[in-house]
């Protein structure tokens, strides 16, 4: 059923546009030690449960006719980093991708939904694909996040099973088409840090297990990324609300609506 779930997973991924030709890989952990992979050269739109390669958590390859994935060493990082992780989506959906190659994170509380599962989604630094460079950029982020864009690269997605990390490929994807669209109609209101705190408590509410809370200090943003240490708590861009709960970005463009007004 895994080796199906796979081929179904790549299949949504490519009519998404979220890969294009051979990119992307997928994995999933089906025991403590093996994990269950695509193929590398293989477009995720046209493969079949027969292709999928069968490696330990080192990397070494105990079954299948093809070769895994040539990024695989940033999947293993990640099964090596989080215990609770069983698979992994690593895609190049578009507008996500931009925002990666424009070194803009998806930072900022803007929704309410992504706030509460996804927190925020930094950009771990450039690396060159499919080399030793890759694992570890990710390395500093994937404990705090179950998704992060790679620098002028593209999107990787973490979930308790299959499909919990492709839906968080949507998310990703669709937290930036909305943001992108404000940005370009010219003022992007933000949550207030008070919202943030009230739908950080309802995280327990909806039994959201997110691997890290959110950053107290909404000044984080700035330590982390210059400091190489690994992130241990989720940076949302949040202003103070002074009693509202939206706050206009700092060009101050539109008006913010208070509790009660129309």
């Amino acid at each position: 059923q895994l080796r199906a779930d796979i081929v179904e997973v790549g299949r949504r991924l490519y009519a998404r546009g979220y890969t294009a030709s051979n990119d992307g890989n997928i994995s999933v952990r089906p025991d403590a030690g093996r994990l269950l992979m695509t193929p590398t050269s293989v477009c995720k739109g046209f493969m079949t449960v027969e292709m999928m390669c069968i490696t330990d958590l080192d990397g070494r390859k105990i079954a299948g006719d093809r070769d895994p994935a040539s990024e695989m060493q940033m999947h293993l990082e990640v099964y090596r980093r989080r215990p609770d992780v069983q698979a992994v989506v690593h895609a190049h959906p578009p507008i996500a991708t931009g925002f990666a190659v424009a070194g803009i994170p998806l930072a900022r509380a803007v929704l309410a939904e992504v706030v509460t599962t996804l927190g925020s989604v930094p950009i771990a630094e450039y690396a060159t694909p499919s080399t030793k460079e890759l694992p570890d950029a990710v390395s500093k982020y994937v404990q705090a996040h179950d998704g992060m864009l790679l620098a002028n690269h593209g999107a990787l997605t973490l979930g308790a099973d299959l499909f919990s990390a492709y839906y968080k490929m949507e998310t990703i994807e669709h937290f930036a088409k909305i943001s992108l669209v404000a940005r370009l109609l010219g003022n992007e209101n933000l949550l207030s840090r008070e919202e943030v705190e009230r739908l950080q408590e309802l995280r327990g509410t909806y039994g959201i297990k997110a691997p890290a809370p959110i950053c107290p200090d909404p000044g984080a943003l700035g330590e982390l990324l210059a400091g190489s240490d690994p992130a241990t708590c989720q940076v949302v861009e949040a202003p103070a609300g002074g009693g509202t709960r939206l706050v206009a970005d700092a060009d101050g463009r539109s008006a913010v609506k208070t509790d009660g007004e129309g």
